[in-house]
């Protein structure tokens, strides 16, 4: 992997944030790129890569932080309630490949 640039190190981690992670809707998978909060996750979760401490306690943390917006922004409910556990721990995975390669 090896990229120096930040701004490419994000939009790779937000591609395959994007393809891998989904919400769980009434059991309908809406990956993260198509609801278009890939980009926010990555941007969200990029201090842990670089300050060398994903792990699975810091990740839902950054999870529970970011809102989702439903009914037309009415409510806001935190992405984690959104994600199965396997999502989580394929997100936290990601990211411990990115920490491992940069």
């Amino acid at each position: 992997m090896a990229k120096s640039n930040t701004t490419e190190l994000l939009e790779a981690l937000a591609s395959e944030i994007g393809e891998n992670v989904y919400m769980d809707i009434a059991k309908w998978h809406l990956y993260l790129s198509d609801a278009k909060l890939h980009t926010v996750v990555a941007e969200k979760v990029y201090p842990l890569i670089t300050s060398n401490s994903v792990n699975e306690d810091r990740v839902t943390e950054a999870l529970g932080s970011i809102p989702v917006k439903i009914g037309n922004g009415r409510r806001e409910v935190s992405l984690i309630d959104f994600l199965p556990l396997q999502c989580q721990v394929n997100l936290v995975d990601i990211l411990e490949k990115y920490q491992r390669e940069i």
